[in-house]
């Protein structure tokens, strides 16, 4: 059975550079490498079972239902099942304002 295409928007994209940027800062390259390789895999991972993922939250409560996430630690991996294509809009610290951002990344609010 052929997986699912798993593809990072722009803003998914983005998202990770800003970890990678911010955890090279605060701690070492080379931890930012690490943690860039494992959200990576965590996203790869979707090729096999993207419908494994939960419904987050802060959408679930909006009654909005066609956006899923996985967690890394800390780290919330959200995304679209569109027939044979996963798309991932974003790649975030769960610690974050969530509610905020989803509303405007996914919802244009």
């Amino acid at each position: 059975m052929a997986g699912y295409a798993v593809l990072l928007t722009e803003g998914a994209e983005r998202d990770l550079e800003e970890i990678h940027r911010y955890v090279v800062k605060a701690d070492s390259r080379a931890k930012a490498n690490r943690l860039l390789d494992r959200l990576l895999e965590v996203a790869e991972g979707l090729e096999t079972f993207p419908e494994r993922g939960r419904v987050p939250a802060e959408l679930q409560g909006l009654g909005v239902r066609e956006y899923r996430e996985v967690l890394f630690g800390p780290y919330r991996v959200i995304y679209r099942v569109m027939g044979e294509r996963v798309l991932i809009y974003v790649v975030a610290d769960g610690r974050r304002d969530m509610q905020s951002l989803l509303e405007r990344r996914l919802l244009g609010a």
